[in-house]
């Protein structure tokens, strides 16, 4: 158990006062005012950086220069020098453990190197000749077994070998196949699937489709056996616990993506990669200089992140300078978008430390973190223990360091953390207030997560759902609330998750809702966003079937053409439902005029104030799935409520593409309905994200 936000520190019970309206929370919770204000409606954040956040500094914070402070890991008991994060000493090699799966012969150097000869000559000639096969997925499968046999029989040799083949066919630029197929890149990951995977069955057509849609199509959702997936079924009439009328307030936090590595006045509108980031380059002065607090093609600066975290407490009305919420969530990725060439393990758990650390100072009270498709090495990679050997533990590295330092934070007891560090970073957990917090390690449905190729007829190879359905399972016979919390969210329009596992989630969100699952969260796109999930694996969805909300989190990112914000929700603590959901938002446009002051945070919406009179939905009613699917139906006539929603996904970011186009709208509605991929991939494409012009085409 957590201790409770109102500490017994404060002789009296009120923990904070808002200022802006008369909403006071006290250690029985939130007592409601008539104003949808919950703190102040700005913030301006102090010029000068916080440097007691960091005992110490190898580069101190300057107005021209973002700090490089000395951090401690005290999990690895180490200090991470300099030139790890250092902008003019980015490394391009690191020292990780790389692993392939074992060959099945012993053979000599020479044997092995004439094995690639002859594979690349092979595959070159099913690709260039026609050999009776017909079409490129035809080829692509059998390129695959010759490749499965190389990776077996010489598995040190398949990355130079795919390099090789990458550049003389022109799949990509000579840079992007060194970068991507190197070993300690994706070159043995490629490998273990290459060896591991059935090449000529289904695993084969979704290497060949993440390849490229023009080998093979994307392959659509297998059918599911649900006999005995569930230990008991679904109680007859099951209805969630009362609302108790005492509320409290719920931060939640995404996509951090702190660059330690930002360069001031390095180019800030670069036309690839990362911008904000030192060039040794000869090149004349930088068009858009990067700003001290971040701009839209770049990931957050030390700057923007603290400010970020200063506004909290003042903005929800959690605080004076830190914030008390009741808890905190934080739907995962925190590392930049640095090119795999420039990650490293030792970079990954750098920025774990920090961030975490940063939170620890700004944020009272537990935080539940999960981890992001971003917070790896090799990114977006996590592999299940059922792989053979080593391989079935090579991230078992990242789990052991973010459980530790949950613990080491007080926010996860050692139990937990022994869990977190069992079950791919992922924890089940009843907090201070009696709910439920389950959560998942998204990348085992994440489409760019190589390893998931291997035994692709299963959805739950890593056994995430086993332990998921066995919590849910738990928690109805003990009569718990539950919480979901994961990264890369289930649907919206099913470019990000692969369609198997998340058409397993999707019966297992109807088998254990409304009465169990309360809501569910996710971050990834950086977007403010909500999908609905339906009884039924939603073949009709309806205001009678609409079960559950997924609430997607804004991200303290710009990056990209996005404004940096978070969320926080007004929650009942009898039925843990949401009341009220607040957005706040800093002006990243702003950033590059800033002198005097730092820059501003300031409160964009209520969801409740926004949508709830077109919806006509009641006062002392929660924001649960029904109301969500009522706005859809509002926004299908209501063409001004589809522009809102809009511009409130981008944060109400200058950069946001307007949404005024009937496919557009309709591409909105069908996307807020799609909680697993099958469904988003059946909604109009092009629509799906605010931060590039849309690419569909209008009826």
């Amino acid at each position: 158990m957590q201790q409770h936000p109102c500490s017994e520190a404060y002789s009296l019970c009120i923990c904070v006062a808002r200022q802006s309206n008369n909403q006071i929370q006290t250690r029985d919770g939130i007592i409601p005012g008539e104003s949808y204000l919950p703190g102040a409606a700005s913030y301006v954040v102090p010029t000068a950086f916080p440097t007691s956040v960091f005992s110490s500094y190898y580069v101190k914070p300057a107005p021209t220069v973002e700090p490089q402070p000395v951090l401690y890991d005290p999990i690895l008991n180490i200090t991470y020098p300099l030139n790890l994060t250092d902008p003019t000493t980015v490394q391009t090699v690191n020292e990780d453990p790389v692993f392939y799966p074992l060959g099945i012969a012993n053979i000599t150097n020479a044997t092995a190197e004439a094995l690639v000869e002859l594979a690349l000559a092979e595959i070159k000639s099913i690709i260039y000749e026609d050999g009776g096969l017909s079409g490129n997925c035809s080829k692509c499968i059998a390129a695959l077994s010759v490749g499965k046999f190389l990776a077996q029989s010489a598995p040190t040799f398949v990355p130079d070998a795919m390099i090789s083949l990458c550049q003389a066919t022109g799949f990509q630029s000579n840079l992007t196949c060194k970068t991507n197929y190197s070993p300690g890149g994706f070159g043995a990951i490629w490998t273990q699937v290459l060896a591991l995977a059935d090449v000529t069955g289904l695993d084969g057509r979704y290497i060949c489709s993440s390849l490229s849609t023009n080998f093979c199509s994307t392959p659509v959702t297998s059918p599911l056996n649900t006999t005995n997936l569930f230990p008991k079924p679904k109680p007859v009439n099951a209805k969630a616990p009362k609302a108790s009328g005492k509320r409290v307030k719920v931060l939640h936090l995404s996509d951090f993506h702190l660059d330690p590595r930002y360069q001031v006045a390095s180019e800030a509108n670069c036309t690839s990669g990362l911008c904000c980031r030192y060039s040794s380059a000869p090149t004349s002065q930088a068009v858009f200089p990067a700003p001290l607090y971040g701009a839209f093609k770049c990931d957050t600066p030390y700057y923007l992140g603290l400010a970020a975290l200063q506004s909290i407490a003042s903005m929800t009305g959690t605080g004076t300078k830190y914030a008390s919420p009741a808890w905190t969530l934080y739907t995962g990725d925190l590392v930049s978008h640095d090119t795999q060439n420039q990650m490293s393990r030792e970079y990954v758990e750098y920025t774990e430390t920090s961030i975490y650390d940063m939170f620890k100072s700004y944020i009272k009270g537990p935080v539940f973190p999960v981890l992001g498709n971003h917070d790896s090495n090799p990114e977006n990679i996590d592999g299940p223990h059922s792989l053979p050997g080593p391989l079935g533990k090579q991230f078992s590295w990242n789990y052991d360091h973010v459980s530790a330092l949950w613990k080491n934070n007080g926010w996860i007891d050692e139990a937990t953390a022994e869990q977190a560090a069992i079950h791919y970073a992922a924890y089940s957990v009843k907090n201070h207030y009696g709910l439920r917090i389950i959560t998942l390690n998204t990348d085992f449905w994440y489409r760019t997560n190589y390893l998931n190729f291997i035994n692709t007829t299963d959805p739950d190879v890593s056994g995430t759902f086993s332990f998921m359905i066995k919590e849910l399972q738990a928690a109805e016979d003990a009569g718990e609330r539950v919480w979901i919390i994961g990264h890369v969210l289930s649907g919206w329009d099913g470019t990000n998750p692969l369609p198997n596992p998340t058409n397993l989630f999707y019966q297992i969100i109807d088998r254990y809702s409304p009465h169990v699952i309360a809501n569910v969260f996710w971050g990834h796109t950086h977007e403010d966003q909500a999908i609905i999930y339906y009884a039924n694996n939603g073949t009709v969805r309806d205001a009678a079937n609409a079960l559950t909300t997924g609430w997607i989190g804004p991200s303290v990112t710009p990056l990209t053409n996005l404004n940096s914000g978070y969320r926080m929700y007004e929650v009942d603590t009898g039925s843990f439902d949401i009341y009220d959901a607040y957005t706040f938002y800093s002006d990243v446009n702003s950033y590059s005029a800033l002198n005097s002051t730092g820059p501003t945070y300031r409160f964009e919406y209520s969801t409740r104030e926004a949508y709830a009179s077109a919806v006509g939905w009641p006062k002392s009613a929660p924001l649960n799935a029904t109301f969500w699917h009522g706005l859809t139906v509002a926004m299908e006539s209501n063409r001004t409520l589809v522009e809102t929603f809009n511009t409130y996904q981008g944060k109400s970011s200058v950069r946001s593409p307007n949404c005024t186009s009937d496919a557009c709208a309709a591409a909105k509605v069908c996307y807020m309905r799609s909680g697993s991929a099958a469904l988003g991939r059946a909604c109009p494409q092009g629509f799906a994200s605010v931060q590039s012009p849309y690419t569909g085409k209008n009826f």
